[in-house]
C-alpha cells in the first residue's frame, strides 16, 4: 500500500541522553516535514533535555537589601527576565523596579532614568515592543492615610535605556481608577473596570501605543453580557479574545468567566452548564488572583476565596470550554526530588547543577489535553508548593509561568518566587474529527426516516450502535429484515445477478424507521453522538429552548443518560422570568416531570412571582396548570435531599473504546490485514480520523474490502498496530515505549489531523526507556531504522551489560542484533573491564 510520505523525515539526531522522571516530560517541537520523500532511510527523533511538566520551582527569594517584599505590585515579562513594579510592603508604596534573570536565577535593581511614576499599588503594567507602561493605580501615604488618591497617569518604561517617561495625553482621560484590568492587543493598551474611589466601574478605554504624538484615549461602546461593575480581577488574552474572571463586585463575588471580542466588542459570559455532574468545575469565586494565557488555556492561580487563601492551579481549556484542577508533578520540590530510576548511561545525562536544572529545554512545548483521561500524580508535599496567596503577580516567558509576591498567611508580605512548567501537548481532534464526519455525510451507510413527515437524516452505523443501545437494537431490527427480503428475492431468483463477481458495488444507505422522533431535535441527537456536545441555547431565544426539550423527551425515550444529564442543565439554565411559563407549559405537555418541577419552583419564588402572574402569557395558561401553580405558591412542597447518584452516562471515549473492544464487532465493514494477519475494522471511523483512509474510500474501494497495513515499509508490530487503531477510535496515547517507535511516523503516513500521537510517542520513549525493556526497543529501533535511538539502547546495553545479560530477551534477539551488542562493547570497554564484567557474569 503506497502511502502519502516516508518512514520518517524529521531532522536531526539523538542530541542528549534520557533524563528521569515519572511525569511526562515537556518535548521539542514536532512539525511534519512535508519536504521528506519515500527515500528516506532511518527515523531520527532529536531528543534534547527535558523539564519535568506540571512541575513548581521555588526559586530564590528577591533578598531585602535588592527590595522590599510586597503585594499589589505587578510584573512583567521582557526577553529572559521579570520585571517587578511597585506594590506596598505593609507600610509604604514602593515605586522601585526590580529585575529577575531566568538564566541566572539571580534578583538585581534595574537600571532607571528619569522620573519614575509616583510609588502605587493596584495599578496595572504591560509590555508593547521594547517598552513597560504602567497605568493607574491608588498613591499616597498608606503609613499616614494622607494625600490617597487613584490616578489616571501613564507611563512609558523603555527597557534599552532604562528611561522612564510620562505620557502627556490631550482630550478625554479615563477616570482615575486602582484595581483594574489591563492588557494589549493590535498596537494598544485596553483598560477595563477597577475602582474609582467611590465606586467599581466596569466601562472599558483604549490607546493606541505606535506614536504618543498622536494617540488618544477613546471609550470603548461595549455590547452583549457586559460583566457586572468590578475590581482586584484579571484579564488575560487568548485566540484573539480577551477573558475576566471572577472579582469583586459590589457584596457579589461571582466565578463567572466573560470573553471580550475585539473586533465586535461584544462580551459573552461562558456557560458551565455544558459540564456534567462529576466534571471539574470552575474555581470557587475569588478576587486578588492572578490569571495568565499559554495556548489555549487559561491558568488561574490564588486569592481570597471565601475567607481562605487556596493554592491549586486551576486551568481553562479555551476550545473545549472546560476547567481542571492541575495535579502537580511529584518532584515539585526545591532540591532532592525523588526521581525514579533510569537507564541512562552516565556519560550521556550527567545531571544538571540545581541553579540551571528546568531551564535548558526546547523552544517549544507540548502538554496534556484535558479532554482525555490521564494517571493522577500524588501529589508532592503542600511545603513545596507555593503557598495560598492574594495580590501577587504572574507572568509568562516560553513555556513558563513565574509568580512573585503577594499577600499571605497573617498578612504577611512575600518575597517569593515560583516557576511553574506549562504543558501543552496538541489537543485532542477525535472529536472534532467525528464532528466533521456528522456534517459531511460522507461514508454515511445509514439513513433515518422520521416522523410522520418522514423527513431524512443520514448517519454512520459504526457510531451510532456504539454510542446508544436503543439506537442499535432499532438498526439490528431493520438490518435483519432486510436481510430476509433479500434471502426471500434470492430463493425467488430475483437477487441473483446476470453476471459473474464484478466490482464491489456502494451498498444504499439501511433505512430505518422511528415514528416518534421529529427531524429537528433528532438532528440535535446525532450531533450529541458524534460530538458529546450539543448547542447551548441563545440567550432570549425560548424556540431554542422548546428544541432542547424536545431532544430531552429523546433522550429520555433512547435511554441516552449523558445527553439526558446535559439537556436537563441547559433548560434549567436557560429558565427566566420572560420564557418560564412557555417552558412549564411545554414540560406539562411533554410530561417531563423534572423540568416542570423545576419551573413551578422558579415561579412561584418571592422574587418572581409578582411579575409573572401579571404576564400576558399567565393568563392564557391552562386552568389545571394555573391552579398548580397558586397551590405550590400557597403549600410549598418539603424540600427533600436525595443522595442518589446521578447517572451521567457514558462519553463518546469510553463508547469508542467499547467498540474497538469487541461492541462493534458486528457492524465492521473493513478488514485491515497486517502481515497477512486480519483485523475487522469500521471506515467511517478510519475516514473521520485519517485523510489518508478518507481519500482511499473516497476514491476506490478495495474490491474484497481488505487492506494491507504499513507504514512506509515497515510493517508495525501487532501490538503497535492496536496501539493505533486506540488512538484512531477514541484518542488513546498510552502504550508500551516500543510501539512509539513504531508509530511515531504513522501520524505523517496516515494523515492524522495533527501530530499528537508523534508528541506523546517522543515523550513515551524519552522518559521509559530502562534496563527491562532497552532490548525491546532495540529491536524496534532496528527494525523501524530509527538509528539514533538503537545507538542510544546499545549504549545504555554496554554501560548496563551485566544486567541486560540477565534479561532472558537477550537469547531470543537476531543474530544481527547479537552482533552490533558484541560491536558496540569491544568498541567501548576496555580489556580490564572486560575481564571485570566477566568475572562478574
Amino acid at each position: 500500500m503506497a502511502g502519502p510520505g516516508g518512514a520518517g523525515g524529521l531532522s536531526g539526531g539523538l542530541s542528549g541522553g534520557l533524563s528521569g522522571g515519572a511525569r511526562p516530560k515537556v518535548a521539542p517541537s514536532v512539525d511534519f516535514d512535508h519536504s521528506c520523500s519515500d527515500s528516506v532511510e532511518y527515523l531520527t527523533l532529536n531528543f534534547g533535555p527535558f523539564e519535568t511538566v506540571h512541575r513548581w520551582r521555588r526559586l530564590p527569594p528577591c533578598d531585602e537589601f535588592v527590595g522590599a517584599r510586597r503585594s499589589k505590585h505587578t510584573v512583567v515579562a521582557y526577553k529572559d527576565a521579570i520585571y517587578v513594579f511597585g506594590g506596598d510592603n505593609g507600610k509604604t508604596m514602593l515605586n522601585d523596579l526590580l529585575r529577575f534573570d531566568v538564566k541566572d536565577c539571580s534578583w538585581c535593581r534595574a537600571f532607571t532614568t528619569g522620573t519614575p511614576p509616583a510609588p502605587r499599588y493596584h495599578h496595572s503594567a504591560v509590555v508593547y515592543g521594547s517598552s513597560m507602561f504602567v497605568f493607574g493605580g491608588y498613591t499616597g501615604d498608606i503609613y499616614s492615610n494622607s494625600n490617597l488618591k487613584n490616578k489616571n497617569d501613564l507611563f512609558e518604561y523603555k527597557f534599552a535605556t532604562g528611561q522612564w517617561t510620562e505620557w502627556k495625553i490631550e482630550g478625554r482621560l479615563p477616570v482615575a481608577r486602582s484595581a483594574h484590568g489591563a492588557t494589549v492587543y493590535s498596537d494598544k493598551l485596553w483598560i477595563f473596570a477597577g475602582y474609582d474611589g467611590n465606586a467599581r466601574l466596569n466601562d472599558m478605554w483604549t490607546i493606541g501605543l505606535q506614536d504618543r504624538d498622536v494617540t488618544c484615549w477613546e471609550e470603548i461602546e461595549q455590547s452583549g453580557e457586559i460583566p457586572p461593575s468590578c475590581c482586584n480581577f484579571p484579564v488575560a488574552v487568548c485566540r484573539d479574545k480577551m477573558f475576566v474572571f471572577s472579582g469583586q463586585s459590589g457584596a457579589k463575588i461571582t466565578n463567572n468567566l466573560f470573553q471580550f471580542e475585539f473586533k465586535d466588542r461584544v462580551w459573552t459570559r461562558i456557560p458551565t452548564e455544558h459540564l456534567l455532574r462529576g466534571s471539574p468545575p470552575p474555581p470557587q469565586r475569588r478576587y486578588g488572583h492572578t490569571m495568565v494565557a499559554f495556548d489555549r488555556h487559561l491558568y488561574v492561580f490564588g486569592g481570597a476565596a471565601d475567607n481562605t487563601l487556596p493554592n491549586e492551579l486551576h486551568c481553562y481549556d479555551v476550545d473545549f470550554q472546560t476547567w481542571e484542577v492541575i495535579q502537580p508533578s511529584p518532584d515539585s520540590e526545591v532540591s532532592n526530588a525523588e526521581v525514579p530510576e533510569r537507564a541512562a548511561a552516565p556519560e550521556e545525562v550527567a545531571p544538571l547543577p540545581p541553579e540551571e536544572r528546568g531551564f535548558k529545554k526546547s523552544r517549544d512545548v507540548f502538554g496534556l489535553d484535558f479532554g482525555v483521561t490521564t494517571a493522577k500524580q500524588p501529589p508532592p508535599p503542600a511545603s513545596e508548593l507555593p503557598s495560598g496567596r492574594l495580590f501577587h503577580a504572574a507572568a509568562v516567558i516560553s513555556d513558563a509561568m513565574y509568580i512573585f509576591g503577594g499577600t499571605v498567611d497573617n498578612n504577611i508580605r512575600s518575597g517569593e518566587m515560583y516557576r511553574f512548567q506549562f504543558s501543552c501537548y496538541p489537543k485532542c481532534t477525535l472529536h472534532e474529527d467525528y464532528g466533521r464526519l456528522w456534517e459531511s455525510s460522507q461514508f454515511s451507510d445509514l439513513e433515518f426516516i422520521l416522523g410522520e413527515k418522514e423527513e431524512r437524516v443520514r448517519g454512520h452505523v459504526a457510531i451510532v450502535t456504539a454510542r446508544c443501545k436503543w439506537l442499535r437494537n432499532k438498526i439490528m431490527q431493520a438490518r435483519d429484515r432486510l436481510r430476509q427480503v433479500n434471502r426471500d428475492a434470492a430463493r425467488q431468483g430475483r437477487g441473483a445477478g446476470a453476471g459473474g463477481p464484478g466490482p464491489a458495488r456502494r451498498q444504499a444507505p439501511l433505512e430505518v424507521t422511528i415514528r416518534e422522533a421529529a427531524a429537528e431535535p433528532f438532528a440535535v441527537l446525532m450531533q450529541f453522538l458524534y460530538t458529546d456536545k450539543i448547542k447551548y441555547p441563545r440567550k432570549g431565544h425560548v424556540q431554542d429552548v422548546l428544541l432542547i426539550m424536545d431532544v430531552y423527551k429523546l433522550a429520555l425515550s433512547f435511554k441516552l443518560a449523558r445527553l439526558e444529564q446535559l439537556c436537563l442543565q441547559y433548560i434549567e439554565a436557560s429558565v427566566d422570568l420572560q420564557n418560564v411559563l412557555s417552558v412549564c407549559e411545554n414540560a406539562d405537555k411533554l410530561q417531563l416531570d423534572q423540568l416542570k418541577e423545576h419551573c413551578l419552583n422558579f415561579v412561584v419564588k418571592e422574587s418572581h412571582f409578582n411579575q409573572v402572574i401579571m404576564m400576558k402569557e399567565f393568563e392564557r395558561l391552562s386552568s389545571s396548570l394555573i391552579v398548580e401553580i397558586v397551590r405550590r405558591k400557597q403549600q410549598p412542597p418539603a424540600r427533600t435531599h436525595s443522595d442518589q447518584q446521578v447517572d451521567i452516562g457514558t462519553s463518546l471515549v469510553q463508547d469508542m473504546k467499547a467498540c474497538l473492544e469487541g461492541m462493534g464487532l458486528d457492524f465492521c465493514d473493513i478488514t485491515l490485514l497486517l502481515d497477512g494477519h486480519p483485523r475487522p475494522a469500521h471506515k467511517a471511523i478510519l475516514a473521520a480520523r485519517s485523510s489518508y483512509f478518507e481519500a482511499m474510500f473516497r476514491s476506490f474501494m478495495p474490491e474484497d474490502g481488505q487492506v494491507n497495513i504499513s507504514i512506509g515499509e515497515m510493517v508495525p508490530s501487532q501490538q503497535a498496530f492496536e496501539s493505533m487503531l486506540r488512538y484512531m477510535y477514541y484518542g488513546e496515547v498510552n502504550m508500551p515505549p516500543e510501539d512509539s517507535l513504531y508509530l511515531f511516523a504513522a501520524p505523517y503516513y496516515y494523515g492524522f489531523y495533527n501530530n499528537r500521537l508523534q508528541a506523546y510517542c517522543k515523550q513515551n520513549l524519552e522518559m521509559n526507556v530502562t534496563v527491562d525493556n532497552v532490548l525491546q526497543i532495540l529491536e524496534a529501533a532496528d527494525k523501524t531504522q530509527a538509528l539514533d535511538m538503537k545507538r542510544h539502547c546499545l549504549h545504555i546495553i554496554v554501560h548496563q551489560f551485566t544486567k541486560v545479560s540477565k534479561l532472558p530477551t537477550l537469547r531470543a534477539l537476531s543474530q544481527a542484533l547479537l552482533l552490533d551488542i558484541i560491536e558496540s562493547l569491544a568498541t567501548h570497554i576496555s580489556d580490564k573491564q572486560c575481564a571485570e564484567l566477566g568475572a562478574d557474569i
